[in-house]
């Protein structure tokens, strides 16, 4: 992976991009993440695909912009990016917010998509009990206690039975939550409160897409993922029988073949 800064727009983004490839994955983190937590999932599709990492705004050393990072300005930034470094058409793979994301690039860059893949992704907007959550984080944060986020957060990310075995990919997304900048926590959690559900337009957009998700994923639970795919009959689904919500890393292998066999 190449790592380089470039100005996509007026905002000034870390990237990483291996290059070579006639096909391109743009795979964009989710909430609390960096491009850092690809760093062993790149490998098991770069001989197939050219790859693109980044640091969405507000997360790892990209800038923090405004009070509220809205998904429509990280699409911005993600889209500003890959025209930056020159690819035209791409498949993007988001994981949870990074699927925000994606969902949020049917708006205006439809026409450049070869598809979408949400992993342990929602279509749908947060419920008010969901907001609600955020805005306690916010205040968390805000009260200088996201120590305690790093404490919880990254071990319901992960499958019960893969915690002790992931211990060390734990240990790694704590030290990320205590390095990303307050205020890009705070701007991220107020623009994941203002998404709007997306499920009819993905359908109607004509996009190739498709969901993995963790057969024991915390943050989405069965009967969310159901109604997500009993909405989308076209979607492709693939479930990881053995992850949680981190099933790139719980389950790296199976997941990286959904993703190439969907790439085609």
């Amino acid at each position: 992976m190449i790592e380089k800064f470039i100005m996509a727009g007026d905002t000034p983004m870390h990237v990483a991009d291996t290059e070579r490839g006639d096909r391109c994955v743009v795979l964009l983190h989710g909430y609390l993440e960096s491009m850092l937590v690809w760093d062993e999932f790149v490998p098991l599709l770069r001989d197939s695909v050219r790859v693109v990492t980044l640091d969405l705004p507000g997360h790892g050393i990209s800038v923090v912009k405004d009070e509220v990072h809205t998904m429509e300005y990280l699409a911005d930034c993600v889209a500003n990016t890959m025209e930056v470094l020159g690819i035209e058409r791409y498949t993007v793979v988001g994981h949870s917010m990074g699927g925000y994301v994606a969902l949020a690039m049917c708006d205006n860059y439809s026409d450049r998509l070869e598809g979408i893949v949400l992993l342990s992704s929602l279509t749908m907007a947060d419920s008010t009990e969901k907001c609600d959550r955020r805005r306690r984080e916010i205040e968390l944060v805000k009260a200088g206690k996201k120590s305690t986020m790093a404490r919880l957060v990254p071990h319901a990310g992960f499958a019960p039975a893969n915690v002790a075995r992931l211990k060390d990919h734990i240990e790694d997304l704590a030290e990320l939550i205590l390095i990303t900048e307050d205020e890009g926590v705070i701007a991220i959690l107020g623009g994941m409160i203002e998404r709007k559900s997306r499920g009819e337009q993905l359908r109607q957009s004509g996009i190739p897409h498709m969901f993995i998700f963790g057969r024991h994923d915390y943050y989405i639970p069965q009967e969310q993922a159901d109604e997500m795919i009993e909405a989308d009959p076209e979607a492709r689904i693939v479930w990881l029988e053995h992850s949680g919500h981190m099933g790139f890393i719980e389950e790296p292998e199976l997941c990286a073949s959904a993703i190439l066999e969907f790439v085609g």
